[in-house]
């Protein structure tokens, strides 16, 4: 691995591998308040690529996650600096929504489902975007298959789930908005080791349908093991960075 550094745009040049990135941030910093939680974060994703992002509990990760979904440009204290493009489009001026639009999605840590309702309610949620509702059924069937537990308890509400089921449905949720690029916020987080082995084998099949993926974990094993890429996270800041093993 490599220390952490910039030579140049990376909005301008090839990334790594002479490819250009799908998705790239550069110079990011972010404060709650007048506390500096990111400090100038850069970073590129190639197309098809799993990237991981390692680091202790407050290295900034979630943090990173928050300004790169829009969770950031809220209220009056958070806010933050620099730039983010995916697939030739400026995410760091957008609300959620509207990134969403641009083909990013994202499983959040906690799951946040609505836990009342029912899978298939909670997965339709995910394709409220024109394009994706308009092939909402024909994804949900793709859904099922992909999770076939869900398919079998799509009519339960998701409060009567195990954590791992409940995972399936919010990794599910996700990709009913069709996306190019999703983003994994500790996905083994209270979860038995048997049931993260199955989670991030999903991974890895979404990674291989085209689905370029960022993974955010403090499991240090998982996210190497699953990665083509790592960035580790000190203090906000990435400080080192390459290809595992």
């Amino acid at each position: 691995m490599s220390t952490s550094g910039r030579k140049g745009s990376l909005f301008s040049k090839p990334g790594r591998d002479g490819r250009y990135p799908i998705l790239s941030v550069e110079g990011l910093s972010a404060w709650y308040g007048e506390l500096q939680a990111l400090f100038d974060v850069s970073f590129s994703v190639n197309p098809g690529e799993v990237v991981s992002v390692i680091g202790a509990n407050g290295a900034g990760k979630s943090t990173m996650l928050r300004a790169m979904t829009g969770l950031m440009n809220r209220g009056k204290t958070a806010h933050i600096e620099g730039r983010i493009e995916c697939q030739g489009r400026r995410l760091d001026r957008l609300r959620t929504e509207k990134i969403v639009e641009t083909g990013v999605t994202m499983v959040p840590e906690g799951r946040m489902l609505f836990q009342r309702m029912t899978v298939a309610d909670n997965l339709t949620v995910g394709a409220y975007l024109p394009g994706p509702r308009a092939v909402a059924e024909e994804t949900l069937e793709e859904i099922y298959s992909f999770f076939p537990r869900l398919a079998e308890r799509r009519d339960q509400p998701v409060n009567q789930m195990s954590g791992g089921e409940q995972q399936m449905v919010a990794i599910g949720r996700a990709l009913m908005s069709k996306p190019s690029v999703v983003f994994f916020d500790e996905l083994s987080l209270g979860l038995a080791p048997i049931v993260v082995d199955d989670i991030y084998e999903k991974v890895r099949h979404i990674n291989a349908s085209g689905v370029t993926c960022l993974v955010i974990e403090q499991d240090m094993g998982r996210a190497l093991a699953v990665a083509d890429y790592v960035l580790v996270m000190l203090e906000g800041r990435i400080v080192l960075h390459g290809k595992p093993g």
